[in-house]
């Protein structure tokens, strides 16, 4: 774990002791509540760095977290990354674990960390919405929206990635965004809407990371079972039936007409991929198999072991994202 995050969890421990909380449930609590500085967000021009925002949607305040290279120019259309943290997760979680800041200060593009809702934090990542649910969706929509009157973003480069819940509404994003979203990067996504059942207006670029040993968001797929934090939290545990990745991969390729091209990609370490061509538009899927990999982001921070398994490090998911984003962006009006 990076030493920003052991601080930040010891921090949590002794605030919870100073509350008179003194059980670690009670200290994992704290980590999942909604960024405190989403109290007092940032006003104004933004500046390099990062900086808590927030932006009305559906009738609720929505907060987010902006990350901006060194010495970028506001006027500079540049392109834009959307990272969507997993279920009990955070912005902040998500810019740790991802390490999107490090890939985005080197390329020279904006990045955001939407912040979900509820408790613990997570997303409404199927299309099948119940009544008085938050619209996510819409949320993504007028983000995208708000951050393109503070910095100048090209519309043609925006895209969207997740892991776990969050890659589960990254899907719901492409399928409900697609005139929007260049392309997107799903790991270990918790996906419920097949391709069909969205019917995206185009063929959207998709790359896809998934370990074979994920405990949470089965390989296999499958119904998924209560994890060791919501066992922790004594949490209601709610079970979801999740498709085989590969299948689901398939299926996108074959919404995307890749029809049966397809080759292998190089192997590295414990990674074998497969990449699906000759789609329309060239919106090609790719497909990352991570031998023995947990329920993580491949070459980012790793999470406890006996929570979500091994964190692979013979690849850097977004670093590999953004190499296969820059292959992929909307055509120009002309």
């Amino acid at each position: 774990m990076r030493p920003r995050i052991v601080l930040r969890v010891l921090g949590l421990v002794l605030l919870a002791l100073c509350l008179g909380l003194t059980s670690l449930a009670a200290a994992v609590i704290l980590a999942l509540s909604p960024m405190p500085a989403c109290r007092h967000p940032e006003q104004g021009a933004p500046q390099p760095g990062d900086s808590v925002r927030t932006v009305q949607s559906g009738g609720l305040e929505r907060c987010y977290l902006l990350h901006l290279p060194p010495g970028h120019d506001l006027s500079r259309p540049s392109p834009l990354v959307l990272s969507l943290h997993g279920f009990a997760g955070s912005p902040r979680n998500q810019e740790d674990m991802s390490r999107w800041n490090e890939v985005a200060d080197a390329a020279g593009f904006v990045v955001v960390y939407p912040q979900g809702t509820s408790f613990p934090l997570r997303w409404n990542a199927s299309a099948a919405q119940t009544p008085g649910s938050v619209d996510d969706l819409q949320f993504i929509q007028d983000l995208v929206t708000e951050v393109e009157g503070l910095v100048a973003i090209d519309p043609a480069r925006v895209y969207v990635n997740g892991m776990s819940n969050g890659g589960g509404m990254t899907a719901r994003v492409v399928c409900g965004m697609a005139d929007s979203i260049a392309a997107a990067g799903i790991v270990a996504g918790a996906v419920l809407d097949s391709p069909g059942r969205c019917s995206p207006s185009r063929p959207v670029p998709v790359i896809v990371f998934h370990g074979t040993a994920d405990p949470i968001v089965s390989y296999t797929g499958g119904t998924s079972e209560p994890t060791a934090l919501t066992r922790l939290l004594r949490m209601p545990s709610h079970r979801f039936e999740f498709p085989a990745v590969a299948t689901w991969v398939r299926a996108w390729a074959e919404w995307n007409g890749c029809g049966s091209s397809s080759e292998a990609t190089t192997p590295v370490g414990a990674v074998t991929g497969i990449r699906y061509t000759g789609c329309r538009e060239n919106a090609e899927v790719v497909f990352y198999t991570i031998e023995g990999g947990g329920h993580s982001w491949p070459g980012g921070s790793p999470l406890p072991v006996w929570i979500v398994g091994v964190t692979n490090t013979d690849i850097n998911a977004s670093a590999m994202m953004w190499e296969f984003f820059q292959s992929h962006s909307l055509a120009r009006a002309p």
